[in-house]
């Protein structure tokens, strides 16, 4: 028998009942958001219940960690390293993840490897898990999550001038004015990843059972590609919301609005941070659930939400929302 089919718009308290728990939690217009830890949270819900998963997990773990965010607000110290000035232009602070040691590395993979055994349940067989990355961590990461079971269908390239890396060596810029330790940034790889169809299952048939297995159109009829090219989140967005790696709307709105191959069902984030892809979500009509462990990040996200869906796009104008 066919699972329940989840509509665009639809009664968002009926729909999200069953993953309240006892969790903090609010919803939105077509949205859910809890104060939890996604890994408890996951282990709690239903299995095969949702149909997508969106998301921008913290990418060496231990980043997010509450000392570590202190030393970030300190300045000073621990993993989050304040780049110097490059151009005219102040960078944001980043994660030093060249420094990671095999063990922190080897605490990666077991990170990811358990969380996405957890996402393998919680998904409908040929849900998609679209998770961004970068170049120096994205082979351990998509490596856990493949050997978690997932298929590992490529990558999206998000065409991206971070304005990191491409630095003369430390100390001694001077004495080596030619070189530079690594080159300049300029995509972020984004994984993706679908569980697998049920044995002999067809792509049309699983769409038709379970709404998932493929990925959806662009509004104008052209296929999904996986290069976009993408803009520095605008500072009237980063006004919005002060979280360190905030992806702009121009670019999760198409990550996310491709993520339900019909249009409906629920996409899931379980490193919702300040909500920008539940904003995302909401701007095109989807219903989300978004996690966030960290409660100053989650108080953050629920003035952030309406006020990152509302904000006006490129694409927004082309028609990204559900009619």
């Amino acid at each position: 028998m066919n699972k329940p089919r989840v509509q665009s718009g639809g009664d968002s308290n009926y729909i999200f009942a069953p993953y309240h728990l006892e969790y903090p939690h609010h919803l939105f217009d077509t949205s859910l958001i809890l104060c939890a830890d996604c890994f408890e949270w996951l282990r709690r819900v239903p299995e095969g219940v949702f149909h997508a998963v969106v998301t921008d997990p913290p990418y060496g773990v231990k980043e997010y960690d509450p000392d570590q965010l202190e030393k970030r607000a300190n300045g000073n110290g621990g993993v989050w390293r304040i780049p110097p000035s490059f151009d005219g232009h102040e960078r944001a602070p980043l994660p030093r993840f060249t420094a990671f040691n095999p063990d922190e590395k080897a605490r990666i993979r077991r990170y990811f490897s358990e969380w996405a055994g957890l996402v393998l349940k919680a998904l409908r067989p040929g849900g998609h898990i679209l998770i961004a990355s970068n170049a120096l961590l994205s082979q351990i990461v998509f490596t856990a999550i493949s050997d978690a079971g997932f298929e590992f269908r490529g990558q999206l390239i998000r065409l991206v001038r971070t304005l990191r890396g491409g630095d003369r060596p430390k100390n001694a810029e001077s004495e080596f004015p030619d070189v530079c330790t690594m080159p300049r940034g300029c995509y972020e790889p984004w994984g993706i990843f679908r569980k697998p169809l049920l044995a002999g299952m067809t792509v049309s048939e699983c769409l038709r059972e379970f709404q998932t297995g493929g990925l959806r159109r662009k509004p104008d009829g052209n296929p999904f590609e996986d290069v976009i090219e993408s803009e520095r989140t605008p500072q009237a967005e980063r006004k919005i919301a002060n979280h360190p790696s905030l992806k702009p709307q121009s670019f999760l709105r198409q990550v996310v609005y491709a993520a339900l191959p019909l249009g409906e069902g629920i996409v899931l984030d379980p490193f919702m941070g300040s909500g920008s892809t539940i904003a995302a979500a909401e701007a095109t009509g989807y219903h989300a659930i978004g996690i966030e462990r960290h409660a100053e990040y989650y108080t953050m996200s629920l003035a952030v939400i309406p006020e990152l869906a509302q904000v006006t796009t490129r694409e927004t104008q082309l028609s990204f929302s559900l009619v």
